[in-house]
């Protein structure tokens, strides 16, 4: 088992996401189930190594996709990234956990969910001009062993500039792509999440 240090992330347990309607890829009804996620009642920390092998829950990842003037931010994932079963394969998306340090006066809802998101990307990427960000989805892909102790939350940020640079070795190769290439040259080495993304939302 992978040493998190002691790492504590958001979770829900899957039997909520059952019961609000399990599904395989792309949700667009995200207020069914983000109001029900985000809720203090359903949600909880939980340590993340335990978590890593536990299907039972599932981690909470808001997975962020970046648009300017019609083209999308795309990365490839570097050996130095957290999530070893992921390297080398293509990305659309800036993903994270929610941690214990993103708590604000709502212990575990809505602001502390986004204060993680703002977190994640600052941490990750660093990008010049204004930016909104939006929810358009929700991500789920029990396929595969990663994807199972996995839910992801979709945002779409609509940057001001394409000027973007990474914070981190673990994303290389930084370079806005057409639509177009997306779903034909650069598909097939997308990341299942990716390819869900750019299927069914661009």
């Amino acid at each position: 088992m992978r040493d998190y240090k002691g790492e504590e992330i958001l979770v829900i347990p899957r039997e909520l996401f059952d019961s609000l309607g399990s599904f395989q890829g792309i949700q667009t009804d995200v207020l069914r189930y983000l109001e029900a996620i985000l809720d203090p009642a359903h949600n909880f920390f939980m340590d993340r190594a335990k978590a890593e092998e536990d299907p039972s829950h599932k981690q909470i990842i808001p997975y962020a996709l970046f648009h300017h003037q019609g083209k999308y931010l795309h990365y490839t994932r570097g050996k130095s990234g957290g999530e070893s079963r992921l390297h080398a394969q293509g990305s659309v998306g800036i993903g994270g956990h929610i941690n214990p340090i993103d708590e604000r006066t709502d212990p575990l809802g809505r602001e502390t969910y986004l204060a993680g998101v703002e977190r994640e990307i600052s941490e990750e990427l660093n990008i010049t001009g204004s930016h909104s960000n939006r929810i358009v989805g929700l991500l789920n892909d029990d396929s595969n062993e990663v994807g199972k102790v996995h839910l992801g939350i979709v945002h779409i940020f609509e940057l001001e500039t394409e000027q973007v640079t990474s914070n981190e070795d673990s994303l290389a190769n930084l370079s806005f792509q057409s639509t177009e290439s997306l779903k034909s040259d650069l598909h097939p080495n997308l990341e299942t999440w990716s390819q869900f993304c750019v299927d069914k939302l661009l």
